[in-house]
Parts: C-alpha cells; sequence; structure tokens
C-alpha cells in the first residue's frame, strides 16, 4: 500500500512540483490550498505525512498544527516556510512539528527528511507496541505512564509540550547511560540536524525548569563536550 502524504500549500507551482517529485517516489500525494482544507482533511483522512507551509490564506500553518495535535493527530508535519531562526523553529517543534524546512528548498534535501520522518514514525509506533507491557517509566521521584503522556514529580503533575515530552521520554529510556546532542536530534526529531545544534540546549533548558530541575537534585546532568545523562544515584 502506498504511503500518503497530505501537501498544504497555496503557492501553486510549488505544490505542482512537490505532488509530482512526490508521485515520481511512489507516494500517494493530496494537495490542499488553504489551512482550513488543509486542517479538515488532515483531521478526516489518514496520512503518513503532512507538508505544511506557515503562510497560508484562512488559516495559518502554526494554527492549522496547534489544532491538530490539540485534536490528538500525531501524524508526522514537516513546515515550509521562508523563516529561518532559531525562535521560529522552536515555536514550531513546541506545537509538534517533526521538521522544518526553509524556502527555497533543494527537493533533494526535503525528500530525504520527508523519508525519515516517515521512517522514524513507523519505527516509534512499532517501539511503542514493544513497550506497551512496561508503561511506566521512572526516575527517582519522577514518573512518566506513556499511555496517557502524564509526567509527575514527587506526585505533582507537570504540562510539557510534545517535544519536551518526547526528548524527556527519550532520556528515560536511556536512563544511566550519556546520550551525545547528535544523538538526540537524531532519534527525536528524526532526521540529521545540519547546522548549529543549540536547539538542544533551549529545550534541555525548558525541560530543567519544568521538572523543577534545580543544582542539588538533578535528574538532567549536563556531561561536557559530549550530551547529557539521566542517573538513578
Amino acid at each position: 500500500m502506498k504511503q500518503r502524504i497530505l501537501v498544504v500549500e497555496d503557492e501553486v507551482q510549488i505544490a505542482k512540483v512537490l505532488k509530482i517529485e512526490l508521485e515520481y517516489e511512489d507516494y500517494e500525494v493530496h494537495i490542499e490550498n488553504d489551512g482550513l482544507s488543509g486542517l479538515e482533511n488532515a483531521l478526516e483522512e489518514n496520512y503518513n505525512l503532512i507538508l505544511l507551509d506557515v503562510m497560508l490564506p484562512k488559516l495559518s500553518g502554526i494554527e492549522v498544527l496547534r489544532r491538530l495535535r490539540k485534536a490528538g493527530s500525531h501524524t508526522p508535519v514537516i513546515l515550509l516556510t521562508a523563516r529561518n531562526t532559531t525562535l521560529d523553529k522552536v515555536m514550531g517543534l513546541d506545537l509538534g512539528a517533526n521538521d522544518y524546512v526553509t524556502k527555497p528548498f533543494e527537493i533533494e534535501e526535503l525528500l530525504a527528511r520527508v523519508r525519515s520522518s516517515i521512517r522514524y514514525h513507523s519505527s516509534i509506533i512499532s517501539w511503542q507496541a514493544d513497550r506497551n507491557e512496561q508503561p511506566k517509566l521512572s526516575i527517582k521521584d519522577l514518573s512518566v505512564n506513556t499511555e496517557s503522556r502524564e509526567v509527575t514529580r514527587s506526585g505533582e503533575s507537570i504540562s510539557l509540550t510534545p517535544k519536551e515530552y518526547d526528548l524527556l521520554v527519550y532520556l528515560l529510556h536511556h536512563k544511566n547511560k550519556i546520550v551525545t546532542r547528535e544523538g538526540i536530534l537524531t532519534n527525536v526529531w528524526g532526521y540529521e540536524f545540519e547546522g548549529e545544534t543549540n536547539v538542544i540546549d533551549v529545550y534541555i533548558r525548558h525541560l530543567r525548569k519544568k521538572l523543577g530541575d534545580d543544582s542539588s537534585d538533578s535528574l538532567i546532568q549536563t556531561v561536557r563536550g559530549v550530551g547529557y545523562t539521566m542517573k538513578e544515584k
């Protein structure tokens, strides 16, 4: 069965090129040209991936993404935008985007990211199925229920963004081990990140703050020049 991709792009020529290239790679492609239609279609149909332009008529790509995640959709989303700042990337990723491609882009790079996001999402589904027998992760007084996605520390509930949650679960699955920054980017974001890795620093800082991770009882420890670790002792 062909993998299905929804392209939400208001620039007709770009949408046409994406459809041709993706169909050549044997994907089934559906096009929507505004945010409202894109959101409705994404909620009604099942897709393996959504390519979502940020600047859209009727409803912005960011708002489409926000509503998709609020509705419980975990379909991988790659944002397409002319903006290229760390703040914009963090905002999109905080809302649950899986990747971020800046226009103008090389079609070969976009196709590689499409393959990577779909492959990563498929592996996560398989991984989650394999660990259903152990739905709870914990370290010290921190607990995560991977079925309900509930995070608590000392019995107090903690609200995390989708990407903060993914990062925490990855660290917990590798507790007592050192994980590299590159490993985090590849396994949490699902692609080989090109350029600066300061996005990781931003997320670690946000996660520590929400966990109340002070210096006297730090759960997430920095291993200088390598990455991070969560240790039982």
